[in-house]
C-alpha cells in the first residue's frame, strides 16, 4: 500500500472516530459494546435497534417516520404496527434502556413524555385507553418508550 492510500485510510478512520464519538456521545453503553463481557448474546438485535434508535431520536428526529407530535424532550409516532385502532409510541429523547435504568436525571424527560400523553388524551378526547411500557425481555427495541392504545370514538 502506498503512502497516499495509507494517509487517506487514516483520515477516513480518524473522521469515523470523530463522527461516531459525536453521534454516540449521549447513549448508554450497550451490552454488545462491552468486549470483555461478550458472550453468545454479544450482538443482540434489540440492543442494536435501541442504540440506532437512540442516535436517531437525539440527533436526527426530523428523519423519523410517522411523527405526529414533538417537543424538545419527547417524540410521538403513530405506531407502524397497531395493537388498537389508536396506537401511539411516546419516546423520550434521552437514551434510557428500560424502566430499570431510570434515574433522577431522567425525571424531566419522563414528566414531558407523560405531559405529551395527557395532551393527546385531551386533544383526541380519549376515554378508553391504556398506557404501558415493556421490560427488557418484552422489548422489541431496547429503548424506553411508552405505548398509548385507545379505542376510536364510538367503539
Amino acid at each position: 500500500m502506498n503512502f497516499k492510500k495509507a494517509t487517506i485510510l487514516l483520515i477516513i478512520f480518524v473522521a469515523g472516530i470523530v463522527v461516531g464519538g459525536y453521534l454516540f456521545r449521549d447513549v448508554q453503553p450497550r451490552s454488545f459494546l462491552k468486549i470483555d463481557a461478550c458472550d453468545k448474546n454479544c450482538l443482540n438485535p434489540n440492543e442494536l435497534l435501541g442504540l440506532i434508535g437512540s442516535v436517531g431520536i437525539q440527533n436526527l428526529p426530523d428523519l423519523m417516520p410517522f411523527v405526529v407530535k414533538e417537543t424538545d424532550k419527547t417524540v410521538v409516532i403513530d405506531s407502524p404496527v397497531h395493537e388498537a385502532p389508536i396506537h401511539y409510541v411516546i419516546i423520550p429523547k434521552k437514551d434510557i434502556k428500560d424502566a430499570g435504568d431510570i434515574s433522577e436525571s431522567d425525571k424531566e424527560y419522563l414528566i414531558d413524555a407523560y405531559a405529551v400523553i395527557g395532551e393527546i388524551v385531551r386533544e383526541e378526547n380519549l376515554k378508553q385507553y391504556k398506557i404501558y411500557t415493556n421490560g427488557p425481555y418484552y422489548q422489541t427495541v431496547t429503548y424506553l418508550h411508552f405505548h398509548l392504545l385507545a379505542k376510536a370514538i364510538g367503539e
